[in-house]
Formats: structure tokens, sequence, C-alpha cells
């Protein structure tokens, strides 16, 4: 491999030649060789749009020559483009204000400018200008979350929403036997179980939608502390106006620098959401494995599509690997909400010190469920179906059945008829018809399930 000598502010530094970054990158390099986890494309897209879009600003306030900030805005849109993210090397495990990332994008950015105006494109007097990582950075996490939930995750969310009112509509006429605490209970619709599911998604929905005012409000402009010394006092306004209209999001300057730079609660309060998302994903998951499982020693009510072989010893047998993904990515999320929790508990004075590890885990949180979401919808929900042989078949032997026959003989005798049917291996009807003086019509009208699934005068 061949170098190149490159020098900061501690002296000379060796880069490997095809590198477009500089000597601060290189340190890092060297100093963080902990993981191999690196930032996410949609990271270094929001990095690169929030540097061209502050040298424009820069140029705009003539702060920066026009030649200049044309080679810059043109590095960023290549960068955003993804043509150069084999250069963004630095580890998440970083200093904690992700200046080593910063600098990494300063000095990628100036080595590609600089090839433009043939001449040397200083990363910080230039490319940095008016800008410190402790703003810079925190308004990349607040964009690429916002870009994310509002162009990937929350369409995603709806899909799947739209997924299971299909089939609330669809299963709106299927009796079922109700379920509480894992045992039998009295009858319900299976439009009304999928009703449930849905709006736990609408919900989730909401919740999210909630956040996402306090991710709008962007760091930048505050500079090293919040004072936004050496910086213009228009310059994090015009930034968060242009991101704004870049991304169609209502992105603004934050209405207080010292608590945008000091604390990570907006990224807290996002992660809180999804983790809520989680929870209800994994109920919804786990459900559809329980109802589909068997397929002869199982519930069996449902009929999930077969996407491939479940067993490489067991022939014919089908897995439900799709929900028991979802509930994977589900554990990962709420295992990053823990991580999110503790980073966004260890800001002190002046800066957050976690954000390049809150920055990695939201991110990561957000991109994995919107893929999860996807295929639960197309792999899974769509192509979802009741067995209603098997339901029926389960319903007409449901003891709880013996519940109307309380509000008619009391929930002693009821209770007794429910338990002599157990014992017998008998329906709840067979032996009410044996033991108690009613006609088939009038056991017909207490017994029928339908009646069963809403409230009525008693």
């Amino acid at each position: 491999m061949k170098f190149r000598k490159e020098k900061d502010s501690l002296g000379i530094v060796e880069v490997p030649q095809e590198m477009l970054f500089g000597a601060s990158t290189q340190r890092a390099v060297q100093n963080f060789a902990i993981s191999r986890l690196r930032f996410s494309r949609s990271f270094i897209e929001a990095f690169a749009v929030v540097k061209e879009n502050c040298a424009k600003v820069n140029g705009e306030l003539k702060l920066l020559e026009p030649n200049c900030v044309a080679a810059i805005v043109r590095s960023c849109q290549e960068i955003a483009e993804g043509q150069y993210d084999n250069h963004f090397v630095v580890d998440v495990f970083q200093t904690g204000s992700g200046t080593s990332t910063n600098m990494n994008f300063n000095e990628v950015i100036a080595h590609l400018s600089g090839k433009l105006l043939k001449r040397k494109v200083h990363p910080n007097d230039e490319v940095n200008k008016g800008q410190s990582s402790n703003d810079v950075f925190p308004t990349v996490i607040h964009v690429a979350a916002a870009d994310s939930i509002g162009h990937r995750l929350l369409p995603a969310l709806r899909q799947v929403r739209e997924d299971l009112e299909n089939k609330t509509k669809e299963f709106k006429s299927i009796v079922k036997v109700g379920r509480t605490h894992l045992q039998d209970a009295t009858p319900l619709l299976l439009g009304q179980e999928f009703s449930g599911y849905e709006s736990q998604i609408q919900k989730s929905i909401q919740r999210i939608e909630n956040t996402l005012p306090s991710l709008f409000e962007l760091a930048i402009g505050g500079t090293a502390v919040g004072t936004g010394v050496n910086t213009h006092p228009q310059f994090g306004k015009r930034v968060s106006k242009r991101l704004a209209k870049k991304y169609r999001l209502n992105f603004v300057e934050a209405s207080n620098h010292f608590e945008a730079q000091a604390t990570k609660d907006a990224c807290l309060e996002v992660s809180g959401s999804l983790r809520s998302l989680s929870v209800s994903l994994s109920k919804i998951a786990n459900d559809l494995r329980w109802l589909s499982s068997g397929p002869r020693a199982g519930l069996g009510e449902l009929i999930l599509p077969e996407v491939q072989p479940g067993s490489s010893i067991m022939p014919g047998k089908i897995n439900p690997v799709i929900p028991e993904s979802v509930l994977q990515v589900c554990a990962k999320v709420i295992g990053n909400d823990s991580t999110i929790t503790w980073g966004a508990a260890s800001g002190n004075f002046e800066l957050n010190t976690m954000m390049p590890l809150i920055a990695f885990c939201l991110l990561e949180s957000i991109e994995i469920l919107s893929n999860a979401l996807l295929v639960f919808s197309e792999k899974c929900l769509r192509g979802l179906q009741a067995d209603t042989q098997r339901i029926q078949a389960l319903l007409e032997h449901n003891l709880m059945l013996a519940t109307p026959l309380a509000l008619v003989i009391g929930y002693d005798k009821a209770a007794e008829i429910a338990r002599a049917a157990w014992k017998q291996n008998k329906s709840v009807r067979e032996v009410a018809a044996k033991l108690l003086n009613l006609s088939e019509g009038e056991l017909d009208k207490i017994l029928d399930p339908k009646a069963m699934v809403k409230p009525k005068k008693v």
C-alpha cells in the first residue's frame, strides 16, 4: 500500500494514497479500531446534505467565494449520491461529540473540492465554516431520523395498518374462540381480533408522529456550546430553512441551542415511540405464530403464507419465519432503546458525549423496523387466511359458551355445566340439554355464539 503525508496540528500522519480523507480521519482510524460498525447510508447522505446547505448559506452571507461554494456543493451532492461511501471509515465508538466523523466529512469534501478548484481547500476554514461538530452532528441525527421516519417508516406502518384493516373486513363474520390467560374465553369475531391489531398500529403511527416536532428543531447555528460563537447570527435559521425545503419537512432552528446540544432528549423521545411500536408488533407477531400453530397439534385457526421450508431434518415442515424475523427486530429495537436511554442520560454541562452511539442505534432502529414492516406486509399479512373449519370445530367445543347460561340459571349452576362438559368430553349444549328444563329453541337462543360477540341488554 502506498501512502502520502498529511499534516495536522499534532504533526505528520501517513494516509493511504487512495483515500480521500486527511490526517484527522487517519488518527481516528488508528485510535478507534474497536468495532466493524460504521454509520449507515442514510446518515452519510444526511451529513452531506447538511454540509452542502451550510456551504450555500455561507455563500449567501458572502463568507465563502462563489467558486468555492460551487465546488463544495458538487462534492457534497456526489457524496449524498453514494459515490464515496468507502471513504467514511470512522468507527461508531469514537469521540463522543462525533468530531472524528465531522472531520472525516470535512476532509473528504475538501479533497474533492480541491480537485475541482485545482487548489487546496481547507477542511476547517472553508468546509466547516460557521460550524462545530457540536452543532453539526446533532443536526445530522435529527435530519436523518426525521427523513427516515417521514419517508420510510411511516409509509411502511401505514401499509401494515391498511393490510390489517383489510383483514378486519375480510374476517368480520367469522366467530371464533376468545382466549384470556391462554385459556378458552367467550367468543368474538376474528375481525374484532384483527381490529385490535389495526388499532395498535394506528396508535403507534400517532405516537411516532407526535415525536416529529422535537426532531424538527435543529442545533445548527449553536457552534461549540450553544452561543453561536464564530458563526453568522442568521446561519442556523437559513440552513434550517434550506433543509426544510430540501426534505419537505418542518425543520427550524432550535428554540434553545443549549438544550439542543447538551441533551439528546428528542432522540430519546423518538426511541421511546419506536420501543412502543416494537412492543405492539411483538404482540401481533406472536399472536399470529400461536394462531397458526400446528398444522394438526396446535391452534391452527390461521394459515400463514408458506415462504420457505422450515426444517433441515423434518420434511414438509413450514415455520412462521416472517413473524419470527419481526420479533427479532423488535428485540433489537428495544435493546437499542436501552442504549439510547443510557446515552441520553450521559450529557454533562454543555454537551452530550454519546452522540455517535445514539445516532447509530436510533437510525438502525428506524431502518430495521421500516424493512421488517414491509416484509411483514408483503410476505405475511396480505396472504394470511382463516381456517374456518378449524375455527368452527374449536368454537363448538368451547366450554365458555356456558357464560350466557349464568344469566338464566346463575353462575354456580352454569359453572357446574361447564365442568361436567369438560369431564364428560361433551359440548356445553349437550350437557345443558340433559340437565336443564329448556327447549331446543331456548338453548339455541341462549348458546348462540354470534349473540356473544357484542353487548346486549341484561
